[in-house]
Parts: C-alpha cells; structure tokens; sequence
C-alpha cells in the first residue's frame, strides 16, 4: 500500500511548455491528478499510463467540485491510491486556495509539498511585451483579486488605484466597469489599460485603451474570463518594445545576408 503524498502543483499560465521540470517530474509520478479548468490539459501526457486523472474545476462559472469536495477527494485518492498531484493554474499560492487544501490534508496527517508554477500575473504580460516595472515609470506592482468570497470588489482595489504602480488584476472582468470608476475616482481616467483574455495560449487576445473606455472596447470585442487586467502606463511600453526587437532581427538578418554574401 503506497503512503498517502498530496504535491501542489503549478500549471503554469496556459501555455503547456512553461510548465517546470519539477512539475513535470511530479506528474510522472503520481497516482492520482486533480487538475482545475484553467490547468492545460496536455500536460496530462506527463502522467503514466496507470494514473487516474479527474477533473474537478474551479473557474468562475465552472465548479465541477465545491472547495470542501475537493479537499475530501484529496483525502480519498491520497489514502486509496498513493501519490495525489493537485494541478491548478499559474501557482498554487496566488489566488489558488492552497492554503485549505493543505490545511485537509495536515488535519488527515497526509504529507504535502508545493511545487510553484508560473502566475499568469507575471507571464501574460511578459509575453506580450509588456514588463510589470521600468525604471522611471513604475517602481512597484499590485496582483490584486477582482472579487472577494462575497462577490464584492477587492477594497485593496481602492488602494492600488491611488498609488503610481503597475496594478494587476485577475479574476475581475464581471467587475470591469465598477473597477475602472474606482480608477477615475482616483483621478486615472486617461491611464492606460491592456486586457489580455487566455493569455500565452493559442486562443490569446488582447485589447488595449485607457480606464475611461477600456471596458467600452472590451465589451464591443467580446473580452471574457479567464482575462487579466493591467492598469499602468507600463502598458505603452509594449509597441515600443515590439518594434525594436523588430528592428535588431531585421539587422540580425541583414549581417547574416552580409556576411553570406561575401
């Protein structure tokens, strides 16, 4: 009988090869996989042949399982099948709920380890050229939830949008519009504002406008969770950004071109 392992793991944004090696290590392991709605589900192919994969949700709109049902399912697959990997999106201690799922697993005397993952905060931004800091125009940023367990806006909403940084805001597009009156209330109408929906991945979108009309634009092209929300003049960096990395590979090329010409 295999001792009962619960492993917390990172899924990373979306984007299946910026999943880490020690998350991949982890599910070749395991026994059993619990993996959320926002977990890639290609990264099931890491898994063995033997091991028993559910899904059990958790996105809004879509909660296959309650939170107290997973933490029994936890316990469950832990003492029936061995080695247990939680797989949820980005990292398991941002916006994850870990902290519960560990606190079952404690009070069952089940062994837990966390293996961290990417957050969507950091990586979809990144991957769309847009840094979270730059030097002279943001010093600091926020990863703020859009919603409380009580469905009400974040009040640390009101405090990110009097400060002067990058403020980053997951889980909040049913908030859109009562989030930027927080923001032109503080006094950042003409802020700029990108919103990138499932991000890093192939089905990728983003929009980009300001706080008095981003949610306009988002509501024109459709934008929807699972999204994240930057607020900030980091923002404009991203066109910048682009068009000189465009400019260093076309130089890139033409020494090449040069270099085989001779």
């Amino acid at each position: 009988m295999k001792s009962p392992f619960l492993s917390l793991v990172g899924a990373g944004p979306g984007d299946p090869e910026l999943i880490t090696l020690k998350a991949m290590k982890a599910l070749e392991k395991a026994d059993v996989v619990l993996y959320d709605a926002l977990a890639n589900e290609e990264l099931l192919k890491y898994a063995n042949l033997n091991c028993i994969k559910k899904f059990v949700g958790k996105r809004m709109g879509c909660h296959a399982l309650s939170q107290e049902e997973i933490n029994t399912t936890i316990i469950d697959c832990a003492f029936n099948y061995g080695r247990v990997v939680r797989l949820k999106g980005g990292d398991p201690f941002v916006f994850g709920r870990a902290q519960e799922e560990i606190e079952a697993a404690n009070a069952a005397g089940i062994g837990v380890e966390i293996i961290p993952g990417i957050s969507s905060a950091l990586a979809v931004p990144a991957m769309q050229m847009i840094p979270l800091t730059a030097r002279g125009i943001s010093e600091s940023f926020w990863v703020v939830t859009g919603t409380t367990k009580t469905g009400s806006v974040s009040a640390d909403i009101h405090l990110a949008a009097q400060s002067t940084a990058t403020v980053v805001i997951l889980m909040a597009m049913s908030k859109l519009e009562a989030i930027m009156d927080i923001f032109t209330i503080a006094g950042k109408e003409d802020t700029p504002v990108a919103i990138i929906q499932n991000g890093t991945t192939k089905e990728e979108k983003m929009i980009t406008g300001t706080v008095k009309d981003i949610y306009f634009k988002a509501q024109y092209e459709g934008i929807a969770n699972p999204a994240i929300i930057l607020v900030g003049q980091v923002a404009t960096l991203r066109n910048q950004l682009l068009k000189n990395t465009k400019t260093s590979q076309v130089a890139v090329f033409e020494q090449i071109l040069n270099s085989q010409a001779r």
